[in-house]
C-alpha cells in the first residue's frame, strides 16, 4: 500500500527538530512519508532530518515583515513542492507557513491541517504598524484557512479570538492540543536537589519587549536592593524585532551584577536544572511556550502571566503564580514570595513535574495529533 505523503511547513528549519522532531518520528513510525519545507536549512538540521527518515526541501521565506512580491514567490514555491512531491496532506505551523501553505494547497486541491501555535506580535503590538499588520493578518487568515480540513489550536483564547474576528466560523472543524509537548525522559528532575541558600531565577526567551524581558530586568533591579545575593539569570539572544533588547544593555546589566546574562545556549535543560524558579512575564500571544514546558519538566515553579497560552501551564497555588501582564508590582511580589518562602520551591516544583507528566508529555500530544490526522485522512 502506498504511503501517504505529508508535508510539514515551518518558518524556521531548526524547529523541525527541536519542536517537531518527535512528531516527525512518530509519523514515520506510523508509515507516513514525511516531507519538510522550510527556509535556510543548516547542514546539521538537514542531516538530522535525513537521519530520522524525513525528506527536507528548502523554499524561500521571509519570517517577518511584508514584501508582497517575495510572499507571492513563497506561495508559488510551496505550490510547486506540493505538486511535484505529490503531497496528500499539508501540515503547517506558525503564521506565515499556515497562511501561505493554505493558499498554495487550496490551489492544488490538497487538504490542510493547520496548527496555530500562538498569534505573536501581530496580535499584541500596540503601535500603528502593529495594528495595520493585525488587520492584514486577519484578512489573510480569512482568505486561507477557512478551507482547512482541521484547524488545531493550542489554547481556547486563540480560538475565541478567531471566532470573534470572524476569521473562522463555528462550521470550521477545530481541535485542541496542549502545546508541542516535551520528551520527559530528556529532563533531569530538579526536585531531588536541596534548594541552596542563594535563590536564583531564570528567564529563557527571545529577547524582545513582548516576552517581558524589560519587566524582568526592572524587577531584578528592585529586588537586588533588598536581596543582593539573589540571582537573576537570562538566556536568549537579541532579536531582529524593533522591540528587541539591545545586547549592549544586557552586557551592561551583567557587568553591574543586576542579571547574569548567558547569551544563547544550546542545552537549556542543564541551565534549568541549576536554577530555582522559572519566570516568563510575557504579553506575547503565545501558543503554549516551549520554555515553560521545559521548566515544568525539570520541576521548577513557574511565574508567568494570565496571557493566552501561559495561564494553561500554571495551576494557581499548586505549581506557580500567575500575574497580570505588564504588571511590575505583581511580578516583584511573586518573585519575593519564593525568596521568603523557600520551602515552596520544592513543593511547587514537584507539582510542576506532575503537571508536565499529566498534560504535556510529547507522547500524549503526538498521539492526539496522529489521531486527528488519521481520522481526517480516512474521510478524504
Amino acid at each position: 500500500m502506498k504511503k501517504k505523503r505529508i508535508l510539514i511547513v515551518a518558518s524556521y528549519s531548526g524547529s523541525l527538530i527541536h519542536f517537531r522532531g518527535d512528531f516527525i518520528k512518530s509519523l514515520i513510525n506510523h508509515d507516513f512519508a514525511v516531507y519538510t519545507a522550510a527556509p535556510n536549512y543548516s547542514v546539521e538540521i538537514t542531516q538530522q532530518l535525513l537521519n530520522i527518515g524525513a525528506k527536507p526541501i528548502e523554499f524561500k521565506l521571509e519570517r517577518t515583515g511584508l514584501n508582497p512580491l517575495n510572499d507571492l514567490k513563497s506561495i508559488s514555491e510551496l505550490r510547486y513542492i506540493i505538486k511535484t512531491s505529490k503531497i496528500d496532506l499539508v501540515f503547517p505551523y506558525t503564521v506565515k507557513p499556515v497562511i501561505f501553505s493554505s493558499l498554495a494547497a487550496n490551489q492544488c486541491k490538497v487538504p490542510v491541517i493547520s496548527l496555530i501555535t500562538g498569534l505573536g506580535f501581530a496580535f499584541t503590538g500596540v503601535t500603528f504598524k502593529a495594528r495595520i499588520l493585525q488587520r492584514l493578518n486577519e484578512f489573510l487568515y480569512k482568505q486561507s484557512i477557512r478551507k482547512n480540513k482541521v484547524i488545531i489550536f493550542q489554547n481556547k483564547d486563540d480560538y475565541a479570538l478567531f471566532l470573534d474576528r470572524k476569521i473562522i466560523s463555528k462550521k470550521n472543524k477545530v481541535c485542541f492540543v496542549s502545546g508541542s509537548g516535551v520528551d520527559l525522559n530528556k529532563y533531569k528532575v530538579r526536585i531531588n536537589n536541596n534548594t541552596s541558600n542563594v535563590i536564583s531565577f531564570l528567564l529563557v526567551a527571545r529577547l524582545i519587549e513582548e516576552k517581558g524581558i524589560q519587566l524582568y530586568i526592572e524587577a531584578a533591579e528592585l529586588l537586588k536592593q533588598k536581596y543582593p545575593d539573589v540571582e537573576f539569570h537570562v538566556i536568549g539572544e537579541p532579536d531582529q524585532s524593533p522591540s528587541a533588547i539591545k545586547l549592549e544593555k544586557l552586557n551592561d546589566l551583567n557587568n553591574k551584577n543586576i542579571i547574569v546574562y548567558h547569551g544563547k545556549q544550546a542545552n537549556i535543560p542543564e541551565h534549568l536544572f541549576k536554577r530555582d524558579v522559572f519566570v516568563l512575564p510575557t504579553y506575547y500571544r503565545e501558543g503554549i511556550p516551549r520554555s515553560i514546558l521545559e521548566a515544568l519538566s525539570v520541576g521548577l515553579p513557574i511565574i508567568t502571566t494570565e496571557s493566552p497560552g501561559c495561564k494553561e501551564t500554571v495551576i494557581k497555588g499548586k505549581n506557580g503564580i500567575l500575574i497580570p501582564p505588564r504588571n511590575l508590582e505583581q511580578l516583584v511580589c511573586a518573585m519575593e514570595f519564593f525568596i521568603i518562602h523557600k520551602e515552596k520551591i520544592k513543593e511547587m516544583g514537584i507539582n510542576s513535574r506532575k503537571y508536565a507528566e499529566e498534560r504535556f508529555d510529547v507522547n500524549i500530544i503526538n498521539e492526539d495529533l496522529l489521531n486527528i490526522i488519521n481520522s481526517n485522512l480516512q474521510l478524504l
